[in-house]
């Protein structure tokens, strides 16, 4: 398994609001991981993010492109870690944060793409590529890419998971967007598809290799499962 990579290196600044974008963050109010808004008081991020953490030591920021300021902040009643999940094999690195009340940002569709597929990245992680050169981004960063083969990346599991490209082998996930969405566009607006997990190569300079994201159409029944047993 390759290290996991919790800003986006090589983006850019967001050029529309992402309603339901969440910044992941300690009691404090410091981010150190995103996640998407799907049901009003569900919240979808990587299980490495919020493993083995009881839910007073973890706040969300919903429906800001800034994490320090703006949009609605929610504290959470619950966290659903997937039970396969254990940090060495890979796969099923997805968990669920119930918002102790209803956030009133309007949530994002669940689907499932190929490869092949054009994605977008979202994120606040590290904008350079060395971990700790510098701090989470201070806006929401945006990076377009692609899914490939998942030959393409090392330690993955090709079910449960998806190999994103790294653009011109110099763009991609970095430390601090672990949890977050990766979205396609369809005739309804945009929809989830991945979360980020790790790197995809044996490099621990975020953006120089691919990014694993966790397959989300292959967890909808467990999500499903998951938000209506847990009311």
């Amino acid at each position: 398994m390759s290290a996991l990579i919790p800003p986006i290196v090589g983006g850019h600044d967001a050029d529309q609001p992402y309603v339901f974008m969440a910044s992941i963050q300690d009691p404090g109010g410091e981010h150190y991981c995103g996640g998407s808004l799907i049901q009003t008081q569900w919240v979808l991020t990587a299980a490495h993010c919020v493993q083995n953490n009881p839910p007073a030591d973890i706040k969300a920021r919903i429906g800001s492109n800034e994490p320090s300021r703006g949009g609605e902040e929610a504290a959470i009643a619950k966290i659903v870690v997937h039970p396969a999940f254990d940090g060495v094999k890979p796969g099923n690195d997805i968990a669920l944060l119930k918002l102790a009340k209803p956030a009133t940002a309007a949530p994002i569709a669940l689907r499932g793409a190929a490869v092949g597929s054009s994605t977008r990245l979202l994120g606040w992680g590290q904008t350079c590529p060395r971990l700790g050169e510098c701090g989470t981004a201070a806006k929401l960063q945006q990076l377009d890419t692609k899914l490939i083969e998942s030959a393409n990346c090392l330690g993955i599991d090709g079910v449960l998971e998806l190999c994103t490209e790294s653009p011109g082998g110099k763009a991609g996930a970095c430390f601090g967007d672990s949890g977050g969405p990766q979205l396609v566009k369809d005739s309804d607006g945009w929809r989830v598809v991945g979360v980020t997990s790790r790197s995809g190569s044996d490099s621990a300079i975020c953006g120089t290799g691919p990014s694993i994201y966790t397959n989300v159409g292959a967890f909808v029944d467990w999500i499903s499962q998951q938000t209506v047993s847990q009311h």
